[in-house]
């Protein structure tokens, strides 16, 4: 019996029910996972015939075994197909990924709540609020809703830094509620926090109300300051609210996606609706070959909505799932967000104007990374013909060295995959048996670490480069090309020469440079990735530096050592540390009253804490 009769018995004794299947390799690795509401039909559909799409086809390819999971019902099986895809990021399953890294604003699950902007999305306890069109947009929209309900700005931590420290001049301005002094309790700021999530979210009419209610109640009362100040919020919060483009009525929240394929990419267009103005939009890439099917394209904004916990009331749809798919969805939504969501797929009106708006941006967003892509392959075409390369690079490692003085010495690798950076390839390097500022010693110690773990097959750095570019000359190239050679690797490797003005002007094999000064679309290329190694280097460098200077202040008080100076450095910062009693120092572990009272007389001029 062949592996596909195998496989088409085995499939053909699966229940006609909901459930979720598990395609495996011959190495036992998932590589795709899928659900259906008739598992039999579904599965023995993959193992017939030959008129499966390029992707389905290669998947099927590999597929050596299967398990599958019975549900109860299609929304538990969706749910559970959610589950599975998150945690095993299967080879075959459809990936989104940000057509470009929009900036978000976070707001924490922490006692005291912070907001921030941030380009990186976790699956944490925190809300996140966005995508922003960009990083001015976050911070405008940030600093407005901040100054708006007088959240706190710095970079304090609360509760543990209540009376700590004098509170700033924001609290005297009326521009922070200063929990820093106990001005505000963890309810009341929760509260402001909330208020402050729903403007994010777009319900900022709503709180204009609130807020011009308060005002006019406190003008009554003759309390003109804070009417004063309560104005002042309602102007800012106006303002930001203007920028938002109203497109329905007030009480209309909604998301409407578009799904477009070109030739090269697929792409979902998100727009979102709050309060009757678009307040959002983003576009996603689809990380596959062929065309999304519109029952997979479900299960992608049904995971979508899982991560992002953001689920308006109305979702939209510009293209035409199967009824059943339709309702699948609108169940599944509204299991998430414990209320009624619609799944509609308009054909008139504002509806219908949204869709369309939502297709063009799908369009445009394919469009437009098409045009990354070619300028992408064009460089790499250059680059492999200017440097003599048997075949384009898919694969680029980047090497910078950095250090503050002779310590803190530090190797950067930035690589470059596929066309974009990848940044969750990216490693830092601690020199550690390399004396003083020796940049060559640093460059061969890190290389050596690095390149071996092709040599011992490494998963997280198992994959060998296939151009490797080190910051330097003649010099430099020539320790790489000696540690390729002890470890009997053969990468091409080049320098990355710089000016008199520290900017990229040439490219060095060891013996001859290749200009490229005049390649002007190459020159961008080799200039950026030479500057992200750099950058990554260097702050890498002083956040390093920053650590030893904190633990050599420790550790130039008497009795405090290493190990004493990492627990006190791991239970609060060196700030905290200072502005600490005696008693709250004998707190942490390790640390006896004696030291205690040593390293309060350190920080207070011989003067000892409160007993």
């Amino acid at each position: 019996m062949t592996l596909t009769e195998r496989l088409r018995d085995k499939a053909n004794s699966l229940p006609q029910s909901p459930g979720v299947y598990i395609m495996k390799n011959a190495e036992g690795k998932i590589i795709y996972v899928g659900k259906s509401k008739k598992l039999k039909n579904r599965v023995s559909s993959y193992f017939v015939g030959s008129g499966h799409s390029y992707k389905t086809a290669k998947m099927v390819s590999q597929v050596y075994d299967f398990d599958y999971i019975l549900c109860k019902t299609e929304i538990e099986a969706l749910a559970l197909e959610n589950t599975l895809i998150k945690k095993h990021t299967p080879k075959y399953n459809i990936k989104l990924k940000d057509a470009k890294s929009y900036p978000y604003i976070k707001v924490t699950a922490e006692e005291y709540p912070k907001l921030l902007v941030t380009r990186e999305r976790r699956s944490d306890r925190a809300r996140y609020f966005g995508p922003y069109s960009g990083s001015a947009a976050a911070h405008t929209a940030l600093s407005a809703v901040m100054k708006v309900f007088g959240l706190p700005t710095c970079k304090r931590s609360f509760p543990k830094d209540i009376g700590r420290e004098r509170p700033c001049i924001y609290r005297d301005m009326g521009r922070c509620v200063a929990p820093c002094a106990g001005g505000v309790s963890p309810e009341e700021f929760r509260d402001l926090v909330r208020r402050a999530e729903r403007v994010l979210d777009g319900s900022s009419r709503e709180i204009l109300s609130e807020l011009e209610y308060e005002m006019n109640a406190a003008a009554e009362e003759l309390l003109f300051e804070r009417a004063a100040a309560l104005r002042d919020s309602i102007s800012a919060l106006k303002a930001l609210s203007e920028k938002q483009k109203v497109i329905a009525s007030p009480d209309i929240d909604r998301d409407v996606f578009a799904l477009h394929h070109s030739e090269t990419v697929g792409t979902l267009a998100l727009l979102s609706v709050r309060g009757g103005a678009l307040v959002n939009k983003n576009e996603f890439l689809l990380s596959a070959a062929d065309p999304v099917g519109e029952d997979e394209a479900v299960s992608i904004i049904a995971s979508y909505y899982e991560e992002s916990g953001n689920i308006p009331r109305e979702v939209m749809l510009a293209f035409e799932p199967d009824a059943e798919d339709t309702e699948l969805l609108s169940e599944y939504l509204t299991l998430l967000s414990a209320r009624r969501v619609q799944v509609k797929i308009p054909e008139r009106g504002d509806g219908r104007a949204l869709c369309e708006l939502a297709q063009k941006n799908a369009e445009e967003a394919a469009r437009q990374h098409t045009l990354s892509s070619e300028r992408e392959d064009k460089n790499i075409k250059r680059l492999t013909e200017l440097l003599g390369l048997a075949e384009p690079p898919r694969r680029i490692e980047a090497y910078d060295i950095s250090n503050i003085g002779n310590e803190s010495i530090v190797a950067s690798m930035v690589v470059y995959s596929d066309g974009r950076l990848k940044k969750s390839d990216y490693r830092l390097f601690s020199i550690k048996t390399t004396e003083g500022a020796d940049d060559y010693g640093s460059m061969r110690e890190a290389l050596t670490r690095r390149l071996s773990h092709i040599c011992d097959g490494t998963a997280s750095l198992g994959e060998q480069p296939d151009l490797l570019l080190v910051d330097g000359g003649d010099a430099h190239v020539g320790v790489a090309k000696g540690v390729l050679s002890e470890l009997s690797l053969e990468i091409p490797v080049f320098g990355m020469v710089k000016d008199d003005f520290h900017k990229t002007r040439a490219l060095t094999d060891g013996e001859s440079e290749i200009s490229i000064a005049k390649e002007f679309d190459l020159y961008g290329f080799v200039y950026n990735l030479q500057e992200e190694a750099h950058r990554f280097a260097v702050k890498s460098s002083q956040r390093a530096k920053t650590k030893t200077l904190t633990h050599s202040t420790l550790e130039r008080i008497e009795g405090i050592g290493p190990a004493k100076a990492k627990a006190l450095l791991s239970a609060m910062p060196l700030g905290k540390i200072k502005s600490s009693t005696v008693e709250e120092l004998t707190s942490v572990r390790g640390v006896g009253r004696a030291d205690a009272e040593r390293i309060y007389a350190y920080f207070h001029k011989g003067k000892v804490g409160r007993k």
